[in-house]
């Protein structure tokens, strides 16, 4: 897990009513086709495929599992609990038994850091180092 923190970018960031823009990683911190969990509550986790990195809740909606391990493919991720699937860029459930979407949020990437708006209601369980 890595700590979140508002810095001078994150403050210049376009204004997402209701989000707060949080530096979340760097670009390599995550791997290529991989999650990396953010400490927050609810969890969520900042996935990559090639140059785009994507944020979303870190919890299946089928059976409240963890979709950081998951399998990045093909801009999606899927649960390794019971193979639900999941598109990276809107949270639309592609494969049973997921039902719901995840909820996705806003990212960017700003020299090298990777930046998401998340809801001012997600609480950030870690300070940053």
């Amino acid at each position: 897990m890595t700590g979140m923190i508002i810095d001078e970018v994150a403050s210049r960031l376009t204004a997402i009513e209701g989000r707060s823009w949080r530096r979340a990683c760097t670009t390599r911190d995550v791997p290529d086709d991989e999650g990396l969990p953010l400490g927050t509550l609810p969890p969520t986790t900042v996935f990559t495929q090639g140059r785009e990195f994507f944020c979303l809740d870190d919890t299946c909606t089928h059976d409240t599992y963890s979709l950081a391990e998951g399998w990045v493919e093909d801009g999606t991720v899927e649960c390794t609990l019971h193979l639900a699937r999941f598109d990276l860029r809107t949270g639309a459930p592609l494969r049973p038994p997921a039902t719901a979407p995840v909820a996705v949020h806003p990212a960017t990437v700003v020299d090298g850091l990777v930046y998401v708006a998340l809801p001012l209601t997600y609480l950030i369980k870690e300070k940053a180092v």
